[in-house]
């Protein structure tokens, strides 16, 4: 065929660059101390920044797991089959210490240092990211049984990835699950039917069904079931000490708006072997701590698709022309592209402060425990929940270009609601913070302080500060209008954040756009005076 036209005016491809050249992101870590890491985070962050990571990315979502319940000789198997690039992705994950390194490393920082890698890592692909986050969550829960904790800890923290169903103990590293919700309850896991009756040896045997179970794959799982005692806790290996296969059947794979790299099991118990972890009847309790540490991911993961979207919305408009001139230079789509940032760096500034809070909280800071803990649930319900309107936004930035699976925005805009269903859904998570404040009264002074730790910094901050005040104080219909307080809280807190350690730009933006009385809906209706230049170039892409 002739040529029939010259290709102008389209973008060049978004590789080559440096992830973690994330001024907000490197900042929040130098701040917790960890700045020991960045020269491992940058080196993750340019292979992030790589073609050769994002084909991997890609593939692992175009060629989806499958389920192979039974051998070629109609032996049962209950095996799942990944792409080759799925499981590059998890050795990178595992090999840079995204999965449950931290709680070995006695370095500052260590959780701050880990999750600014998993905010980079996570832009390459989020599917594998369950697995890596659920394994870096089981080692609070696995620590109620200490002796648990000590036979299995080192090897879920170790940095090797070893594929495959063989004994634990056989493997030079672990990968752990989570398996809780069944079909009549979800989120609300006291209604659990799945039973577990004690033996002899000290195990347990359960029998029931899980209706949502993320990376059947993995080594071994933390699961909810009733014993004599009431709900309880225990852990499941996929293959025994003798070598045989737990009876721990997958019955089908789940078909999911996105995550499609990530397998998602129904499964059902048939006597499956399982070790109590805790005490009897404080299943949920013992499992908290776990959730915590996945609401911090998923806050983590949030951020890192508004990072995401925000650099490409950035690339296309610097190379795009429209008009006469770069689309950067539109005043409208600079208003757009400025609006997209300013929630990116609210979003990933407020993940790395609880990051750190982590760190600080278990190295015995009380008050850092506190806002950690209701600092959580409030970031988990605002950031989460706003993922999937900045993906779309983002997305429209590239027009039909983004409309098209090359791009890479339609993945990031399947992902997006899906860290804000995980561990609890957008209500779940808002009365989670309710029953923190209720629970713990002294969580609340804990936050407030943590707020006026930038008091006078900003008149619009001081007054959301103030407002909210009232809406803590007045406990009528509390439970009908639990949305709006956290999103004042969490409002508040990134304010707050911002004017202390963010660009000035940016808390500018934030505050006249989030907390200041004009402001829009959508994004890109930041009132005029916006240093829009300034923010716009934080989320340039860096050659790496």
């Amino acid at each position: 065929m002739t040529a029939t036209h010259e290709v102008t005016n389209q973008v060049p491809l978004p590789y080559g660059h440096d992830t973690a050249a994330d001024p907000t992101l490197l900042a929040a870590l130098h701040r917790a101390g960890a700045g020991w890491a960045e020269p491992e985070l940058r080196g993750l962050g340019r292979l992030a920044g790589s073609e050769q990571a994002a084909d991997w990315g890609r593939l692992a979502n175009e060629n989806p797991p499958v389920l192979r319940t039974h051998d070629r000789f109609g032996h049962r198997i209950d095996e799942v089959e990944f792409h080759p690039y799925w499981h590059e992705l998890m050795r990178t994950a595992v090999s840079y210490g995204l999965h449950a390194a931290p709680w070995r490393d006695e370095r500052p920082g260590a959780h701050s240092a880990r999750a600014a890698k998993f905010f980079v890592w996570s832009q390459v692909e989020a599917g594998h990211t369950c697995p890596i986050s659920m394994t870096y969550a089981a080692v609070p829960a696995l620590r109620q049984s200490p002796s648990l904790a000590a036979e299995l800890e080192p090897l879920l923290a170790a940095t090797e990835y070893d594929f495959g169903l063989r004994e634990p103990h056989t493997k030079r590293g672990l990968i752990a699950g989570m398996s809780m919700t069944e079909k009549q309850g979800g989120s609300d896991v006291r209604t659990n039917t799945t039973a577990a009756a004690p033996h002899a040896d000290g195990t347990y045997r359960l029998t029931g069904h899980k209706w949502f179970t993320s990376a059947p794959m993995s080594d071994l799982f933390l699961t909810l079931a009733q014993a004599p005692g009431g709900l309880s806790c225990f852990v499941l290996p996929r293959v025994l000490p003798d070598g045989s296969r737990n009876r721990l059947h997958l019955m089908r794979l789940k078909d999911k708006l996105g995550n499609k790299s990530n397998a998602s099991a129904e499964l059902e118990y048939d006597g499956a072997v399982g070790w109590l972890v805790g005490e009897e009847g404080r299943g949920v309790p013992t499992i908290i701590e776990m959730v915590n540490m996945t609401r911090l991911d998923c806050t983590i993961g949030a951020a890192s698709g508004m990072r995401y979207g925000a650099t490409r919305a950035v690339h296309h408009a610097l190379h795009r022309r429209a008009f006469g001139k770069a689309l950067v230079d539109q005043p409208l789509m600079r208003n757009v592209l400025a609006d997209l940032v300013v929630e990116s760096e609210a979003a990933t500034t407020v993940a790395m402060r609880l990051a750190r809070a982590t760190d600080l909280a278990l190295a015995g800071d009380e008050t850092e425990a506190l806002v950690r803990r209701l600092g959580l649930a409030v970031a988990k319900y605002w950031v989460c929940k706003r993922g999937p309107a900045h993906a779309a936004e983002a997305l429209e930035c590239l027009g039909g270009n983004g409309y098209v699976e090359e791009s890479g925005m339609p993945r990031l805009y399947r992902e997006a609601p899906l860290v804000s269903i995980w561990e609890g859904s957008g209500n779940v998570a808002a009365l989670d913070a309710l029953r923190a404040m209720a629970k713990r009264p002294e969580t609340v002074e804990a936050f407030l302080g943590e707020l006026d730790a930038a008091a006078g910094a900003d008149r619009r901050l001081d007054a959301a500060v103030a407002e909210l005040r009232k809406q803590l104080s007045d406990l009528s219909d509390l439970e009908y209008r639990t949305r709006r307080l956290v999103e004042s809280m969490a409002l508040a807190f990134q304010g707050s954040l911002l004017v202390r350690y963010g660009s000035p730009a940016v808390a500018d933006a934030f505050c006249a756009g989030r907390l200041g009385g004009d402001r829009g809906a959508a994004f890109g209706t930041l009132p005029a005076g916006v240093d829009t230049g300034e923010i716009i170039d934080r989320a340039r892409p860096v050659p790496a």
